[in-house]
């Protein structure tokens, strides 16, 4: 089958509406929509005893690997409407000398810094652009702390969409500098994410762009729900015990568990689900905070601060399904400091030779702290997600040298 089967053969889809994830009301499909009238995220829902009959796993293993090998589970009908940059299954990476040193029987990492744009964002955003561009939208707008307006700026470029990102004043240089490098026009702002994000839902009034925020609007949960598809694929159909997901605004967690019960529903995988774990910084965590309190939403975080920019999200639409997933699979929050980012991000790089960016390290140090308090067991196999390349942050300085005029010293190299 050639490399490009899955944008250039036609296949059946089965979307049947959106629904309100709170209310459950229904809405129409192929029309342009934000939140529910309930302000909610909108889920797409499919007929999936269609997709049943469509498609089987022999059929699948046999389509090249990318994100649209899963075009039955996926809102986007017509081949000309897809948006593509080529979208490779991301690998599960095992690390052998942290698990032993753990005393863990299997610890691996599904590295989404292979995506392009270099990170996780690319997967809701292809999807986001492409229903764009089949909806006919001309001018799409967004808040983010770097990398969600990079794979916007990228995807909506190749769609010829016009774009217009906010980011906070400390974004990283070099996430400012690919989102405007890739067509957008994007302005710094003197606050946080959901500052930028009201500016966004300002201007909607005002300019008439589309908000394509985290979660204010359906598709990007579908483009993130690949991970779980992809997942389950990859163990052979299984699942993890423990998935550690670093959790902003959370669509990739949502879409996740959404993806399951869709497996489940087509006769892929059984009914085993893994805990789901949400991961926050110690210095933003509004998560933490309210599943330990045992509610249902997340209050804003004041004063939010990490290393980690891409989980430094105060306030999430998503906060209610966020924490249904962790509960409903028996899961958890957790939340962990500046210091063991750092160090989980050095140690693995140092003993696996695998550079994790800091959302990623969040994970790991989670995973080391929920290792030590029992909440899990060493004998079961756990996936960390490393949403982004750890070349896109900033790296520690080297100052060696040698002076080739001089006489070395061999043996003290």
């Amino acid at each position: 089958m050639r490399f490009d089967a899955n944008l250039t053969i036609e296949r059946p889809t089965f979307v049947t509406h959106l629904e309100c994830s709170y209310t459950g009301e229904r809405y129409e499909a192929d029309r342009v929509h934000n939140l529910s009238a309930a302000g909610k995220p909108l889920l797409v829902r499919y007929d999936l005893d269609g997709v049943k009959k469509a498609l089987n796993k022999d059929e699948l293993a046999r389509r090249p690997q990318d994100l649209w090998r899963y075009r039955e589970l996926l809102p986007v009908r017509r081949l000309e409407d897809i948006v593509s940059l080529g979208e490779a299954v991301t690998p599960l990476v095992a690390m052998p000398r942290l698990a032993k040193s753990l005393g863990a029987t299997e610890l691996l990492v599904k590295d989404e810094g292979r995506l392009p744009t270099g990170s996780f964002k690319a997967r809701g955003l292809i999807m986001a652009v492409s229903m764009a561009k089949a909806l006919g939208i001309t001018h799409m707008a967004m808040p983010t702390n770097g990398n969600a307006g990079a794979a916007l700026a990228a995807y909506a470029t190749r769609a010829g969409i016009r774009t217009t990102i906010f980011c906070p004043e400390d974004t990283p240089e070099v996430n400012v500098s690919e989102i405007e490098l890739q067509g957008a026009t994007v302005y710094r702002v003197n606050g946080l994410i959901d500052d930028c994000g009201k500016i966004v839902g300002q201007g909607k009034a005002e300019v008439g762009w589309f908000d394509v925020s985290t979660l204010k609007e359906p598709y990007r949960i579908e483009g993130k729900k690949t991970m779980g598809l992809e997942l389950a694929e990859q163990l052979d159909w299984d699942v993890p015990d423990v998935i550690f997901y670093p959790t902003g605004g959370g669509t990739g967690l949502i879409g996740m568990w959404k993806a399951f019960d869709e497996l489940e529903r087509i006769g892929f995988i059984g009914s085993k689900r893994p805990r789901m774990v949400a991961v926050q910084a110690a210095g933003c965590a509004p998560m933490v905070r309210a599943w330990e309190k045992g509610e249902e939403h997340a209050p804003r975080w004041e004063d939010a601060h990490t290393i980690a920019s891409g989980i430094r999200v105060p306030q999430a639409v998503g906060d209610f399904l966020i924490l249904r997933a962790v509960r409903e699979s028996n899961g958890f929050a957790i939340a962990v400091p500046d210091d063991a980012i750092q160090v989980a991000l050095d140690e693995m790089a140092k003993s696996e030779g695998f550079l994790l960016c800091p959302e990623g390290a969040a994970t790991y140090a989670a995973y080391k702290q929920a290792l030590a308090d029992g909440r899990v067991r060493r004998d079961e196999r756990a996936v960390l997600f490393n949403c982004a390349t750890g070349l896109k942050y900033p790296l520690p300085p080297v100052h060696r040298t040698i002076d080739r005029h001089k006489p070395i010293d061999f043996k003290a190299l």
